[in-house]
């Protein structure tokens, strides 16, 4: 009898549910768009329970589509994005409508904490850097602003947390997530009252579940959620893992040896570690794979400022009939040489690599130029914004053989090669169109007892579909243009405060 796992991803927009055999095949996939809400500049938000319901929609979907007997899957897993905030209420409903990682509203919260030395102090438990997006910063917005709805949670979750809560009704901080909350003790995997209360938001001790690891068992589905997902009651749901992690793990990221960048809402560029890298400012997080931690630079300025660009100003009537945007776009962008582009873009719709308040702007625009001209610079910009984060990176550790991409621009070969160019590394790609469901289906298969660990697991689910060399000309050309928008973009940085 033929066996599956099933995985759900969050995305910052998107939210799919897709199934795979215990090859790593892709059986069925569905996903839907889920409104963000922007009752303010800088904020961004969803309907926690429409959220729920679209999970629900959404695997129902894969599995009629699938045509298999759900009593056949063996294991359910979630993954999301990180940050933000999600949150259940005393009252048995949310306490506040879902926060995703982009919002920029507590701006300011780390930049009073670090003026009064309180991230200092806690440095070696915290291993990052304080943000904005993080749960930390959120409930202590929530605590100053709405302190109805701050009094009223009764457990804080990360996105994916959220969904499997309501999947099982058992509720847990799995270690991924909650290690780049900003709430954590990360050496030591726990919750630190004392740090808390130098926060500001001691009480928030209570409303924290307890810890549980990505591939540990976190209950089951419940009859309710069976009905409204089409899973079957009483299947096992591992703990899922932040959806960084869950593309790594899909990308055969198991070892310190390899290295990827993920292009989708946000840039997130990482490698894996025996030890936290302190040295320099950079987000540390607990691995899935246990002791492992995860090192990372990010920020929310990749493949979304494009699906935003399309979404304001391109008509979808341009795009020929039967053709997809990615491949209408790259025919257009690819007749550009780079070297006869002079527009440049920063990709800061939701803030900077280094500043919350960052703007996005296209720089240099004359009459000559058309939309395509300003398409052609959003892809260079969110490449340049990969390379500031990923030459951070290097300074720590040896260049990789090659760097493994996903995130939304790998559906874009054009975008896939400029990685490669920019970077001056070959590109390699994985054969799965939903890689964050994969990494945490395989958090599914683990927990059932099919794989023993996240390098088993990879060895019979993971295949490298494509690998991209770069090209010698084009590097030194992106190697000038780079060093101009790295001009631009510490230029305006001392802009951007009059955006307060």
């Amino acid at each position: 009898m033929a066996q599956y796992v099933a995985g759900f991803d969050n995305g910052g927009t998107m939210i799919k549910a897709a199934i795979f055999d215990l090859e790593g095949r892709q059986i069925a996939a569905k996903g839907r768009h889920t409104p963000i809400l922007t009752p303010k500049p800088g904020w961004t938000e969803r309907n926690s329970e429409e959220l729920w319901l679209h999970n629900c929609a959404c695997m129902k979907e894969a599995v009629e589509s699938a045509g298999i007997d759900a009593g056949d899957i063996i294991g359910v897993s979630v993954c999301g994005h990180g940050k933000g905030l999600y949150t259940w209420g005393k009252d048995g409903k949310s306490a506040y409508n879902g926060i995703v990682s982009t919002d920029g509203r507590a701006w300011e919260y780390p930049e009073k904490w670090y003026a009064a030395g309180i991230p200092q102090r806690f440095a070696e438990r915290l291993c990052q850097r304080i943000l904005a997006s993080q749960q930390i910063s959120l409930l202590a917005w929530l605590k100053d602003n709405d302190r109805a709805a701050y009094n009223n949670i009764q457990w804080v979750f990360s996105v994916k947390d959220y969904i499997r809560f309501r999947l099982t009704g058992e509720a847990f901080s799995e270690a991924t997530d909650f290690s780049g909350s900003g709430l954590m003790n990360i050496r030591d995997a726990r919750f630190d009252r004392d740090m808390l209360e130098a926060f500001g938001i001691g009480e928030v001790y209570d409303n924290l579940a307890p810890v549980k690891y990505s591939s540990e068992r976190c209950g089951v589905v419940t009859g309710q959620a069976a009905k409204l997902c089409g899973l079957r009651e009483g299947t096992p749901v591992a703990g899922g893992m932040f959806d960084i992690d869950s593309c790594a793990v899909a990308m055969d990221v198991t070892t310190p040896d390899e290295f990827c960048t993920i292009a989708g809402t946000w840039s997130i560029n990482e490698y894996i570690s025996r030890q936290p890298v302190t040295s320099t400012p950079f987000m540390n997080s607990l691995f899935a794979i246990p002791g492992y931690y995860l090192v990372e630079e990010c920020s929310a300025t990749s493949a979304g400022n494009l699906d935003w660009f399309m979404e304001r100003f391109v008509n979808d009537c341009e795009i020929p009939a039967g053709k997809k945007r990615y491949e209408y776009f790259d025919a257009e962008v690819d007749k550009i040489p780079p070297e006869a582009s002079d527009v440049f873009f920063l990709p800061f719709i939701n803030g900077s690599n280094d500043n919350p308040l960052g703007r996005g702007s296209l720089i240099g625009l004359s009459a000559y130029h058309e939309k395509i001209h300003c398409i052609r610079a959003i892809y260079e910009g969110v490449a340049f914004s990969h390379k500031t984060h990923i030459e951070r990176l290097l300074k720590t550790r040896p260049a990789p053989k090659a760097i493994r991409m996903a995130g939304g621009a790998v559906n874009s070969a054009v975008w896939v090669q400029m990685f490669a160019d920019v970077l001056g590394l070959p590109i390699e790609t994985v054969d799965a169109p939903e890689l964050g469901a994969l990494g945490c289906s395989m958090s599914a298969a683990i927990a059932a007892g099919v794989f023993k660990d996240y390098r088993e697991a990879a060895r019979a689910m993971v295949r490298i579909k494509k690998r991209v060399e770069p090209n010698p000309a084009r590097t030194g050309i992106y190697a000038k243009k780079y060093e101009k928008y790295t001009a631009l973009r510490l230029a305006l940085e001392p802009v951007w405060g009059i955006f307060k």
